[in-house]
């Protein structure tokens, strides 16, 4: 099973700046509970009860940073891609 958050290009109406979002994928499949991925993106990764990898429900401006692509490299069985 992957999960995501899909994401677009698209103005903010309130300053008029062009913000990106953009879509994360955990392959459930593939997800072996190390992480990694948590410990590096904490505001947009958590583990569910049984240890594997699962995105907040509001991650907010979190996409934003760097931590999200740190995280889905620190996957050591490569379940997260960011596009």
């Amino acid at each position: 099973m992957v999960t995501g958050i899909q994401g677009d290009r698209h103005p903010n109406e309130n300053s008029g700046e062009v913000q990106m979002t953009m879509k994360i994928d955990i392959d459930k499949d593939v997800c072996i509970g190390a992480g990694q991925c948590a410990l590096a993106a904490p505001k947009v990764f958590t583990q569910d009860d049984d240890g594997f990898s699962e995105l907040l429900p509001e991650p907010g401006d979190a996409l934003a940073g760097p931590m999200v692509g740190e995280a889905a490299r620190a996957c050591p069985v490569q379940a997260i891609t960011v596009n």
